[in-house]
């Protein structure tokens, strides 16, 4: 077996599964805190990237990109939580999907008018073309930035969730959010700075993945599904389980593509190979789920109180 193929597939599955969990880490927290379906998260993902694009085009810093986006997505994020998404609180989940697909079509048209149908491609400083070389494996530099940025943020998380104040609210509130505002707390608050961090880790994967594909108009509505798989698998709420449960999702899909050819390739043409085994590496992803709801209807890591 060629070792250093199955390095780079690994490690490819591991950058995936960050991108992933970045998407997911705050729809769990959302979904888990606030009971709110969000289709819209996606639309953060695809305005994070945008952000980035235009503020690197113009201030010809990848670094300002970076901080104009995550204010540029934090900032909007706290005035569609105010106009819409707190109205939705208290609504069923048809009328929160029904209303957070028309705020992706508002998102949508919105940049294809302000930045056209075509996409923007963010533009890399020199150090992060390059590659890093270990024996005979040879990794992309800005691949090995989106998995360090990714496992950093992991921990943060599981440290804000797990060894702080602010943590011990947000559990609080997806356990019992009357009890927690009979004590006193604002939920309102709490609710809208749960959204917003959500929405800026949405943006950050958007804007981390721009630079491999382009900043496009539609970018998140194709992984959002896959987002929503993520946190079923994982446990909803549950910091931990998205984390885990995006890398399973990375590592079967990548290795899928990479090597489910091959071996189907023993008993059908090539061509046939070559087209089966697209699919059905998304097919075990949902079957993955499927398992996982038939043997631990929670998730596989569900938050403690709840």
């Amino acid at each position: 077996m060629d070792w250093v193929l199955v390095l780079t597939q690994a490690l490819n599955g591991l950058q995936l599964g960050i991108l992933l969990f970045l998407l997911s880490a705050g729809l769990t927290l959302t979904f888990g805190i606030m009971d709110l379906i969000n289709l819209a998260h996606a639309s953060f993902f695809m305005l994070g990237a945008f952000f980035c694009a235009s503020a690197t085009l113009y201030f010809d810093s990848f670094l300002i990109g970076i901080v104009c986006a995550v204010l540029g997505t934090a900032l909007l994020a706290f005035v569609v939580e105010k106009s819409v998404i707190s109205h939705l609180y208290v609504r069923d989940h048809l009328d929160q999907l029904l209303a957070t697909f028309g705020l992706i079509l508002i998102a949508d048209t919105g940049v294809h008018l302000i930045w056209g149908p075509a996409g923007l491609a963010i533009p890399l400083p020199e150090p992060l073309q390059g590659q890093v070389r270990v024996g005979e494996l040879v990794v992309p530099a800005y691949r090995l930035l989106i998995i360090g940025v990714g496992l950093f943020i992991a921990a943060s998380l599981y440290w804000l969730v797990n060894k702080t104040r602010a943590g011990m609210l947000i559990r609080a509130g997806a356990s019992n959010r009357q009890m927690l505002s009979t004590l006193g707390i604002n939920v309102q608050l709490l609710f809208t700075s749960v959204f917003i961090l959500g929405a800026v880790l949405a943006g950050l994967g958007g804007l981390l993945i721009a630079p491999i594909t382009e900043a496009s108009i539609g970018m998140g509505n194709d992984i959002i599904i896959t987002a929503f798989v993520v946190i079923i698998i994982g446990g909803i709420g549950s910091i931990k389980g998205a984390f885990v449960a995006a890398l399973l999702i990375g590592f079967i899909d990548t290795f899928g593509r990479a090597f489910l050819d091959s071996i189907f390739a023993l008993f059908m043409s090539v061509d046939a190979a070559e087209t089966a085994a697209p699919a059905v590496s998304a097919i075990l992803v949902y079957l993955l789920m499927a398992l996982v709801l038939v043997w631990r209807p929670q998730g596989l890591f569900p938050p403690k109180l709840r």
